[in-house]
């Protein structure tokens, strides 16, 4: 039984399908040597010797025979041995590895996303799939932390308008608190932070694990900039905060999803808007930067401490938690999930509160168009 398993491991086939192949060699190479090389034989000693009695011919022929039969046998021996030995060191250099992916494998489908492979380092198919394997498990690792984070971050979100709603209730059902137009008011905007909520929790998701279907197509980037602020200009107007566009002459193409990159900018735009009081200042620009598109938004608004610039792109992160109307903390996360898919970049700058804020995404020029 224990032979039976082993003949059905890659290894146990690899050493028999080498084998037979020796075998099916030798008996081969012996059929053909009995039957060509008597006649080959007999003219070398016609040609050395001259004619041969009968009885001397079928002599040499038999010691002929008997020699290049011990010769074949031991060179056969010889080769099987060689070619097992070799074979028994590629089947075990193959088994070896995907026998261990094959068990990385399973403890990942079990929740195990730590597990990686070790890497060979060589170059051929197996690192290859070692390094894929290793590749695919971190990409894993990553979506579940992702998925840990946000369902936290969603539960301490939640907290607080789920809290406002259940204590009014109560207070309506007790008598306490008065059944008017205030007390509506609050349930309403509530119930409205909790509808906006799930919906940024949606948009953050599909766009952190790459589920939008980017439509790319090129762009010039003045035209995506003057879009995004055409779009945005009533409400900065109804704000009282100047909204300006520069665009550098000449800039190369970019290859973008229009729709997506738009609601990029929107978010930029928005966020600059909520962030600078009236009678300030927003420009959005495009420009080179090291051979790529730079697409920045700067405003003149509270800017942004030290300490909290690294912390910008989190999911709900505030900079100003008590800000009555400082968003969901989540339009830049979206933003730099978008860009990122767009094989770009993007970062934030501050000198300090009181002194603006810059954001900058950076996006790599079109590929030329084939001719």
């Amino acid at each position: 039984m224990k032979w039976l398993g082993a003949t059905r491991s890659l290894r146990g086939k690899l050493l028999i399908a080498q084998a037979l192949v020796i075998l099916a060699g030798s008996v081969t190479l012996a059929l053909v040597a009995l039957a060509l090389a008597p006649g080959v034989y007999r003219a070398h000693i016609a040609r050395v010797a001259g004619v041969v009695p009968e009885r001397m011919a079928v002599h040499l022929d038999e010691a002929f025979a008997g020699a290049m039969l011990t010769a074949l046998a031991g060179a056969v021996a010889a080769a099987v041995l060689t070619a097992l030995a070799v074979s028994w060191f590629a089947a075990r250099r193959i088994a070896g590895p995907l026998r261990d992916t094959a068990a990385a494998a399973r403890r990942l489908a079990g929740g195990a996303h730590e597990v990686r492979v070790p890497d060979p380092g060589a170059g051929d198919e197996l690192g290859m799939l070692a390094r894929a394997f290793n590749d695919m498990a971190a990409e894993l690792e990553g979506v579940e932390q992702r998925r840990q984070a946000l369902l936290a971050d969603l539960a301490h979100e939640l907290r607080t308008p789920l809290a406002t709603i259940e204590g009014y209730a109560e207070g309506l059902t007790d008598g306490v608190v008065p059944a008017e137009p205030a007390t509506w008011e609050v349930l309403r905007a509530a119930s409205a932070r909790l509808a906006r909520l799930v919906e940024d929790v949606a948009a953050v998701s599909n766009a952190e694990e790459r589920q939008h279907r980017l439509q790319l197509a090129r762009h010039h980037a003045g035209t995506l900039v003057r879009a995004a602020a055409d779009a945005a200009r009533p409400a900065y107007d109804a704000k009282g905060i100047r909204l300006d566009t520069s665009v550098e002459p000449r800039l190369p193409q970019v290859a973008v999803d229009a729709d997506r990159f738009g609601e990029v900018l929107g978010n930029l735009l928005d966020n600059a808007m909520r962030h600078t009081s009236p009678g300030g200042w927003v420009e959005v620009s495009a420009a080179r930067r090291d051979g790529q598109v730079e697409i920045a938004v700067t405003d003149t608004g509270e800017g942004i401490p030290p300490g909290a610039l690294p912390h910008v792109f989190e999911r709900f992160f505030r900079v100003d938690p008590a800000r009555p109307n400082g968003g969901s903390g989540i339009g830049l996360t979206i933003a730099r999930a978008i860009v990122h898919a767009h094989n770009g970049r993007i970062g934030v700058s501050s000198p300090g509160p009181g002194h603006g804020t810059r954001v900058e995404v950076l996006l790599p020029p079109a590929p030329a168009r084939n001719s």
